[in-house]
C-alpha cells in the first residue's frame, strides 16, 4: 500500500540537506499522491521553503535545545512538537540524520513504518521498524537514495530540485558590478572545521592570479577571513560574507563560471546546480562528501596522513602545504584561462 503521508527527518546540515534533494525527488515521483513533510533545523529552512514537493516544514530550534539555560522552555517545546507530530498520523517516517535526537523524533510519531540506516549512531536504531544498510565508504547522495530504492522507487534520475528562488526583498545587491557581467567566480573560504579551511592568504593570492573577478561568500563569522582575501586580491574580489541568505547564495552560485571551495555546504549547492567546483580537501574524504556529479575537480596535497577526519590539528599540513600557484594551474587547465 502506498503511503499517504510521509515525514522526512533531516534537520541539518546545509550540505546534508542538499544531498537529500535527490531522495526527495525520487520519493515524490514514487508516491505522487502522498503529502511529504520535512523536519528541518532553524537556519536551513530557507532552502526548502515554498518547495512544490514539500507540503509542510517542521522547524526545530536544535541549537537552543543544547543550551542548559533554556532547558525548561526546551522541554515544553519538544513535548509540543512530539505531540503535534503524533497527531499527523504519518504512514511512513524516514530518518536520514541517524542520531539520537532524530531517532527519537521518528519514534515519537508512532508511524507504523519508521526507517533509518543500520549504521545510525547514538542508539537511534531502536526507534526504527526497518533499517537499510547505507555503507560508510559511499557518497551521501547515493546513501540516501538506498532508502528510496528500498521502498521500490526509481533512483536512476539524480536530480537536485531546488524550489523556485529569487533574491529576497531585503537583499542589498552589492555584487551588481560583478553579477551584471558574464564571468565571475565564487570563493568559499569558510568551513565548520578549522582543519578544513585553506589559508586565507592562499585564497587571496589565487584571487589575484585569476583573470575573472571573484565574489566571496560565507557566514558572518567568515567576514574576517573574507576581508583578508579581499585585501590580498589586488582589487579583484568582493566580500558578501554575512550579507546573503541561502536564497541569495543559490542565485549567486547559479551565475558563477566556477567555484573554488573548501569542503562546505555552499560547495554542495554549487555542485547540485551543475556549476564546476574546484574543491580543496584535506582531513575529509571526497568519496563521502565531495562535490557530487561530473565536471568537478578535487584538489588535495600529497600528505599521507589525509584523510584523518580530525577537527583539530597542530600542523594542518594537508591544507597549509597547498599553494595558490598549484591551484591556479589546475583551474587554468580545466577552464582554459591564463593568468591575468
Amino acid at each position: 500500500m502506498s503511503p499517504h503521508k510521509i515525514l522526512i527527518v533531516k534537520p541539518s546540515s546545509l550540505g546534508d540537506i542538499v544531498h537529500s534533494l535527490p531522495f526527495l525527488n525520487a520519493l515524490s515521483k514514487c508516491f505522487p499522491e502522498a503529502k511529504i513533510h520535512w523536519v528541518v533545523a532553524q537556519g536551513f529552512e530557507e532552502l526548502l521553503e515554498g518547495h512544490p514537493m514539500i507540503h509542510k516544514l517542521w522547524i526545530i530550534k536544535k541549537d537552543s535545545w543544547k543550551n542548559i539555560r533554556y532547558a525548561r522552555h526546551t522541554i515544553r517545546e519538544v513535548n509540543l512538537l512530539l505531540r503535534e507530530l503524533k497527531q499527523e498520523k504519518y504512514d511512513l517516517v524516514i530518518d536520514l540524520q541517524g542520531l539520537l535526537r532524530s531517532g527519537a523524533i521518528t519514534g515519537a510519531t508512532g508511524a507504523p513504518l519508521r526507517i533509518g540506516f543500520k549504521e545510525a549512531r547514538e542508539g537511534s536504531r531502536v526507534f526504527y521498524t526497518h533499517t537499510v544498510e547505507g555503507g560508510n565508504d559511499i557518497h551521501a547522495v547515493d546513501r540516501y537514495l538506498k532508502i528510496a530504492e528500498f521502498w521500490g522507487c526509481n533512483i536512476s534520475e539524480i536530480r537536485f530540485p531546488f524550489p523556485s528562488i529569487e533574491h529576497s526583498s531585503s537583499f542589498n545587491p552589492h555584487p551588481s558590478p560583478f553579477l551584471s557581467i558574464d564571468s565571475y567566480a565564487v570563493l568559499v573560504p569558510g568551513a565548520r572545521w578549522k582543519t578544513k579551511r585553506w589559508p586565507a592568504e592562499q585564497f587571496g593570492k589565487l584571487a589575484s592570479l585569476l583573470p575573472v573577478r571573484t565574489v566571496i561568500v560565507g557566514s558572518r563569522s567568515d567576514s574576517g577571513i573574507a576581508d583578508e582575501i579581499v585585501a590580498l586580491s589586488k582589487g579583484k574580489s568582493l566580500s558578501l560574507a554575512g550579507k546573503t541568505d541561502l536564497r541569495d547564495l543559490v542565485n549567486i552560485m547559479n551565475g558563477a563560471q566556477f567555484v573554488v571551495s573548501n569542503d562546505s555546504g555552499p560547495m554542495h549547492i554549487a555542485a547540485a546546480l551543475g556549476i564546476p567546483v574546484f574543491a580543496i580537501f584535506g582531513p575529509t574524504d571526497p568519496v563521502r562528501t565531495g562535490p557530487y556529479g561530473k565536471g568537478h575537480t578535487i584538489i588535495r596535497s600529497s600528505e599521507t596522513c589525509a584523510p584523518c577526519f580530525r577537527r583539530s590539528c597542530d600542523d594542518t599540513k594537508c591544507m597549509n602545504g597547498l599553494k595558490a600557484e598549484e591551484v591556479f594551474k589546475i583551474i587554468a587547465s580545466k577552464q582554459n584561462i591564463s593568468e591575468s
